[in-house]
């Protein structure tokens, strides 16, 4: 049945182990151990639909990877989803294998229309009201959930996460005093980064109740409580309020397609005539581009109802919500090597993290971030901070001519505030 799977590509580059103790060697170096972890193992996880059986099959211990997840990761990939002769081959296979019952685990069974307010706030719940300790096992000191900025000398995690979110507030050239929305604020990193470092009055809304208790501690211990704070609050519920700058990062992947326009529209009113939004967002790149849903895995028992689309579509819809596109960044290798390093900490933190979320978790997400990563590094997903303006009736707006600014990590504080004239 592996043959059927992998073709040529098997145990070419891995080993596998079986139950019994048998042992097929890899014929070259070995970056992985295939563990299949009883004689059912591989019906639960080749029965139909494939990416769900094949993520509780490992979610709950049937199937096992002992070294580079990632490219494990890969051979599957490499593999292929068979077809004509393999897949009856493999589905005849599959029939003589016995059946193996998975005990249960967490998964998200949402009600409702979809990208509703009640189900998104459903759905964020799902992902983020884990315990807080189970994100610690795998994050930076500062709870930065999102794609790292990798510079030339950046050797950690923390530094890298530092970067990103000073480079972040360079590019929206964010100044002292200002009115800063965050969107989907997480653990309020950016928010503490924005009042603490750039003298800003940062607000950040999320509509995770365990993320907004998190960073009003924070903000609270930063003694930061007079220029930022952090709400439980939809992006639908902002209007009436005026910022001079805005940004999200890792939020819009919760959106939608079909609210796209609304939530432009959201932050376009809300934004000040000269101001700047940041929107910082996984996209779909792959071949075989389609609705942009996740699939059933991540779909069901990681990131219910999350849509990656092309970044010229979203952009389309900012266009159309009234925003100039200034500038479009994929850092798509900053966040291949970032959730490298997140898998790194997890690996290293196995134990905090079953203690923290159960093993079952330690193990989904630990498939989720690896293969996240390969989807990066190969180029099926991309991550695209796009600079969006709302110019002033002159059509003027708040960014200088060039952006050797943003290369240049001086005080923020020090930062002069031009315009440029069109």
């Amino acid at each position: 049945m592996l043959h059927s799977i992998f073709g040529d590509g098997y145990a070419r580059d891995f080993a596998v182990e079986l139950w019994d103790g048998t042992r097929v060697p890899a014929a070259e170096s070995e970056r992985f151990v295939l563990r299949v972890n009883a004689a059912g193992a591989l019906r639960a996880a080749f029965t139909p639909p494939v990416d769900l059986s094949a993520g509780r099959a490992f979610g709950g211990g049937l199937l096992d990877v002992e070294g580079d997840l990632e490219a494990a990761v890969d051979a599957f990939y490499r593999a292929g989803v068979p077809r004509g002769r393999r897949l009856l081959t493999l589905l005849r296979l599959l029939a003589r294998l016995p059946k193996t019952t998975l005990s249960g685990m967490r998964e998200a069974r949402l009600r409702g229309r979809a990208h509703s307010r009640a189900r998104d706030r459903a759905a964020i719940g799902f992902h983020y009201d884990q315990p807080i300790d189970f994100y610690r096992s795998f994050l930076d000191r500062d709870m930065v959930y999102s794609c790292a900025y990798w510079e030339d000398a950046t050797q950690t995690l923390d530094d890298a996460q530092s970067a990103k979110l000073d480079y972040t507030l360079r590019k929206l050239r964010l100044q002292p005093g200002e009115r800063l929305l965050d969107i989907g604020c997480g653990w309020g990193a950016l928010v503490v980064r924005a009042a603490e470092r750039f003298g800003a009055r940062a607000l950040g809304i999320t509509l995770s109740t365990k993320q907004c208790e998190e960073a009003r501690r924070r903000i609270a211990a930063a003694g930061l409580s007079n220029r930022a704070r952090v709400e439980l609050r939809d992006y639908r519920e902002i209007a009436g309020e005026r910022f001079d700058k805005i940004v999200s990062v890792g939020m819009f992947e919760h959106v939608g397609h079909a609210r796209f326009l609304e939530y432009f529209r959201a932050a376009y009113e809300s934004l000040r005539a000269g101001g700047l939004f940041l929107n910082h967002a996984i996209a779909d790149q792959s071949d075989g581009r389609r609705t942009g849903r996740a699939g059933a895995f991540l779909g069901r028992l990681i990131f219910p109802d999350g849509e990656l689309v092309i970044v010229s579509d979203s952009l389309k819809h900012a266009e159309q919500a009234g925003f100039e596109v200034r500038d479009v960044e994929n850092l798509r290798e900053h966040y291949a090597k970032t959730l490298r390093a997140w898998v790194a900490n997890l690996e290293r933190n196995r134990d905090a993290a079953i203690a923290a979320a159960g093993e079952k978790s330690y193990r989904l997400w630990r498939l989720y971030m690896a293969g996240s990563a390969q989807g990066f590094r190969t180029g099926r997903i991309g991550v695209y901070q796009s600079l969006l303006a709302k110019r002033r009736e002159d059509g003027c707006v708040d960014l200088p001519p060039t952006r050797a600014g943003l290369y240049t990590p001086a005080s923020p504080s020090l930062a002069p505030k031009p315009s440029m004239r069109l």
